[in-house]
């Protein structure tokens, strides 16, 4: 079979994040015929491993979950693979699964294919697989394999998400004068993070762009009640050139005034920034061979969580970005082989 094909394969494995085992299964059963691979199974996340002489140690992750979807669009056209996933990330997971039945000649290889990574950060495969084994993830570098168009996207933004609720005073819709609505107290916040200019900041020559944003609104009782609360979730995209802890105190001062004492104001989840980290001569080779200048990620990914670790990491993958969470996501036999020459010369 093709590329395309072995993707559309995966595609068409229903693995809606906690839904993962069918395509576990079906990952785990392909890599047990590899006879140079060590085959670790931990909840619905499978780690394949070479045993050799080599001292040096590369990851290749890639996560096996999807957003929700429609998966009976999926199907290829000429030389197309349209479908939920294709893109983010199975076409990608085809190629890794393809390298590695090719036994390693420069290092050593771990293939992660790990569950969960679409919903909160606590809930990742990573943690699953790290928390118990975390022998199975030590390495001298990852790839991360989101998909980035074919070049290196560096680092990763931090992610905070904030949960904001505004008081008011009840009354009767009829009377608003005899109470406050909490509702309208929203007005001068949502106007203050709608008018909110992205920070952009270079680290290492890679230029990152900061996102404030109101991501939803919640309130009201009854058609005739003023409201006496009202809620807020505030997503905020971070650079890495700061701590989660320097963004959360600025974001409460840039919001500061609008917020009285009887307000609540807490963070929802935050998952930490990652540098570039290309001063890695192993990135820098990766760098090399795609022949494209690195560029900053944008949003969050798992690149943090391997640099938590203490591995330096990237994100490298085959499939257009803009077009990751669509149900009509769709990647080409080019794309795929690209992708994977690129990264069979830097394993190999």
């Amino acid at each position: 079979m093709s590329l395309l094909d072995e993707a559309l394969a995966l595609v068409k494995i229903d693995s809606l994040s906690r839904n993962e085992r069918a395509l576990a299964d079906e990952v785990e059963h392909r890599l047990s015929k590899v006879g140079h691979l060590q085959v670790s199974r931990i909840e619905n996340n499978v780690v394949a491993r070479t045993v050799g002489a080599h001292t040096n140690r590369a990851i290749v992750a890639g996560h096996l979950d999807t957003v929700p979807g429609h998966l009976e669009k999926a199907g290829i056209s000429g030389s197309v693979l349209t479908g939920l996933g294709a893109v983010d990330m199975k076409g990608s997971l085809a190629v890794m699964l393809e390298l590695a039945k090719v036994v390693p000649t420069k290092q050593e290889i771990t293939w992660v294919f790990y569950a969960k990574e679409e919903i909160a950060r606590s809930e990742s495969g990573l943690h699953e697989i790290h928390g118990p084994h975390p022998e199975l993830l030590e390495g001298s570098v990852a790839i991360l394999c989101e998909p980035t168009g074919g070049s290196v996207e560096a680092g990763c933004q931090g992610s905070i998400r904030f949960s904001i609720a505004l008081r008011g005073e009840r009354a009767h819709a009829s009377r608003p004068f005899t109470g406050r609505n909490a509702i309208h107290r929203m007005g001068d916040i949502v106007k203050r993070i709608a008018d909110f200019e992205p920070r952009v900041v270079a680290v290492d020559d890679i230029e990152y762009v900061e996102q404030l944003q109101v991501v939803s609104v919640d309130g009201g009782i009854a058609a005739n009640v003023v409201p006496d609360l009202a809620t807020m979730v505030v997503n905020h995209r971070v650079a890495p050139d700061r701590t989660l802890d320097e963004a959360i105190t600025w974001f409460k001062n840039y919001i500061g005034d609008l917020l009285e004492p009887e307000d609540g104001f807490r963070v929802e989840d935050a998952a930490s920034p990652a540098a570039p980290g290309l001063h890695n001569k192993q990135l820098q080779e990766l760098v090399a061979l795609t022949g494209r200048e690195p560029r900053a990620k944008v949003g969050w990914t798992d690149v943090a969580t391997f640099v938590d670790m203490g591995i330096p990491a990237t994100n490298f993958g085959a499939g257009d970005p803009l077009l990751a969470h669509h149900s009509d996501e769709r990647v080409s036999l080019a794309e795929l082989e690209t992708f994977a020459a690129v990264l069979r010369a830097w394993l190999f």
